[in-house]
């Protein structure tokens, strides 16, 4: 690949679209949103639950603050980052304004804190506490949160159902002072309220050991890293218990005590450990190009993020996509993490080679006067935790990078174009291909057998002119080139061939398959009297036949054409599979039903109709299998009993 191969997204061919329309493409989902001017530098950052919904506000005019206005006037691109929810989007947003100081953007010059929960690790006796402190070594932190008051009610009832000691608590700040002079806590010692009514451990007073106080802060520390299934179902079972015994609203304040912490347990990857440094890239690929996305995380934070567009697709490897990147990326970057995370699917195969090239890249900045640290980048692949998570983060925004970068650009019209031209030349047609058909068999050794055909008009799916076909002749093994006989017979024999609910005579037939089902395709069109172009998909190597000649043709790997073809087929072998897995159900539970005493054709569409299939009517109970109107309960047991019957899989 050279440098042309590869361009950032945020300057190429944003007017060839409008904004407008750019916009009804970006995703409903939660994340920061940036709006750029003609030079690439930042307007304005923002948050939002739903990116398209608030972008489209910009867009239609509909925000009534003076400045947007006047911002949009000059706004000529934007990017956008997508995140799991509003307290990351928050996080992201006030990191990137102060990474960037946008002038539409109200900053953070008094460096506004947002609430956390935090337990101190290092003391005897660690409590728990709402804080907007400067993160300290030895603390461990839960959020940020969007709301201070949701946060104090998660500590509330932690507290009520692990009770561990509050940071505010009087009693446990005296123990605390003592505690740093050496003194212990005693029995003598003044008990805090909560000991008092047997909702605290009372170390105040002496009551519990620094050893048996340790578990219930470990509980709490699982629950809020996010391990709750253990306290949750503990909690329900209170709450059950509570029902039973008919305290209704004990149990309701259970109920609502258990949504609210299902409602703010969750994990947070946008604002790391204040000692992190890292670049984290995620990759996204197609056939005929990929994209990459970097987060740059400094002391903790994402201060910045890029995308980069990569015309290349999957006729290149996993390794020299990503070798590619990285040697590109950091032989032009000033600033060097201490580590590099990519997924263990892209990790090069050399990884001590590019950790040598990378720091001597640094090195060189180094020498030249730049103040960098001297330690050494390592590259890594987590499997798990918080860096894993942001890795999948990137490779869901290089997604997203590219599906802009394909509709600011015009790529899929451009693919396509370019498609049908090299199909027309590949193949020899007369015309480019602008109506295609492609066929596929489904069957089980002859039974439930099915054919599809699907259509591709301008080299995108038409699925009103897509066509199911069951087929009418009885196999005692599977017959392709019988059932393609006659498949094409009813698709193209004099009367259907002109009738237009079928739509006009395709450019290219597709049959899945090599040269001995191409032939049969030809032998039954020449019986019909038609002449149109055919072509056989081979699965293997992908090879295309054709009757002009004997050796297949072979197109490029990672070409726009082969993209099409692959497309085509996998759709028609897609929608005959659907329609053959309907039919198997639907005759597993019509021969099932027959052996049913008392079971008639009126009964049987009832469970036709609730239940769908076989798999779902075994999942049934008996009671939900009764409770349906026109099924007799002793019907309803026997049809129960053949259901769960060794016989029946």
């Amino acid at each position: 690949m050279t440098s042309s191969d590869i361009y950032s997204n945020e300057n190429r061919g944003s007017n060839l679209i409008s904004l407008k329309d750019q916009v009804r493409q970006v995703p409903a989902l939660p994340g920061v949103y940036i709006w750029k001017n003609s030079l690439g530098d930042v307007l304005y950052v923002g948050k939002a639950i739903n990116l398209r919904a608030r972008m489209s506000q910009y867009i239609n005019g509909q925000d009534e603050r003076e400045k947007i206005p006047i911002m949009m006037q000059y706004v000529h691109s934007f990017d956008y980052i997508v995140v799991k929810n509003e307290t990351e989007s928050l996080v992201l947003e006030k990191n990137l304004i102060q990474s960037y100081h946008p002038p539409y953007n109200v900053d953070f010059r008094d460096d506004k804190s947002y609430p956390y929960i935090a337990i101190n690790k290092a003391d005897d006796y660690p409590a728990i506490k709402l804080t907007r402190e400067k993160h300290k070594s030895q603390v461990r932190y839960f959020g940020p949160y969007t709301n201070s008051k949701l946060a104090k009610d998660t500590i509330d009832i932690l507290r009520k159902i692990i009770p561990i000691c509050s940071a505010n608590c009087a009693q446990y700040k005296r123990m605390q002072r003592n505690l740093k002079r050496g003194i212990l806590p005693s029995k003598d010692d003044k008990a805090c309220f909560d000991f008092h009514i047997q909702k605290g451990l009372g170390p105040c007073c002496g009551a519990i050991s620094p050893q048996d106080y340790r578990p219930y802060v470990n509980q709490v520390l699982h629950f809020l890293s996010g391990q709750q299934k253990e306290l949750l179902d503990k909690m329900k079972e209170e709450m059950n218990f509570k029902a039973s015994e008919l305290d209704f609203e004990a149990a309701a304040r259970i109920r609502d005590n258990i949504d609210t912490l299902k409602n703010l347990s969750f994990k947070q990857n946008a604002d790391l450990a204040n000692t992190e440094s890292l670049d984290v890239f995620g990759f996204y690929r197609e056939e005929t190009i990929s994209a990459c996305h970097v987060f740059i995380i400094r002391e903790g934070k994402i201060i910045n993020s890029l995308d980069f567009i990569i015309d290349k697709g999957l006729e290149i490897s996993n390794d020299e996509l990503a070798s590619y990147q990285l040697s590109s990326y950091y032989s032009s970057t000033d600033s060097f993490p201490k580590q590099i995370v990519i997924s263990k699917e892209f990790l090069p195969s050399f990884t001590k080679v590019f950790e040598e090239f990378i720091n001597a890249k640094k090195q060189n900045k180094i020498d030249e006067g730049m103040h960098l640290s001297k330690a050494q980048i390592q590259i890594i692949s987590p499997i798990k935790n918080k860096k894993h998570d942001l890795i999948k983060m990137c490779e869901e925004n290089a997604q997203h990078a590219l599906n802009r970068y394909k509709i600011r650009n015009l790529y899929e019209e451009n693919r396509i174009d370019s498609a049908l031209a090299q199909l027309e030349s590949a193949l020899a047609l007369e015309n480019s291909p602008m109506r295609i058909e492609c066929f596929d068999i489904s069957t089980l050794h002859g039974n439930y057998s099915v054919a599809s055909m699907v259509v591709f008009t301008g080299g995108r799916p038409d699925k009103s002119q897509y066509r199911r076909f069951k087929i009418r002749q009885n196999f005692d093994e599977a017959n392709d080139f019988a059932m393609m006989s006659e498949v094409f017979t009813r698709r193209y024999g004099p009367d259907t061939i002109k009738d237009k609910r079928f739509g006009s005579i395709p450019d290219l037939i597709i049959v899945d398959g090599g040269k001995p089902q191409l032939t049969a395709a030809l032998n039954q069109l020449k019986e019909l009297n038609l002449d149109i172009d055919v072509c056989g998909l081979a699965k293997r190597d992908e090879e295309i036949f054709v009757k002009w000649q004997n050796d297949p043709i072979v197109l490029p790997s990672g070409s726009e054409s082969l993209y099409l073809v692959k497309q085509v087929r996998d759709e028609a072998h897609r929608f005959a599979i659907s329609f053959h897995r309907q039919l198997r159900d639907k005759g597993m539970v019509s021969s099932i039903l027959d052996e049913v005493e008392g079971l008639g054709e009126k009964r049987k569409k009832i469970l036709l109709r609730h239940f769908r299939s076989i798999k779902k009517l075994k999942e049934a109970s008996l009671e939900e299998i009764s409770a349906l109107n026109g099924i007799p309960s002793q019907v309803a047991i026997d049809l129960y009993a053949i259901l769960h019957s060794d016989e029946i899989v």
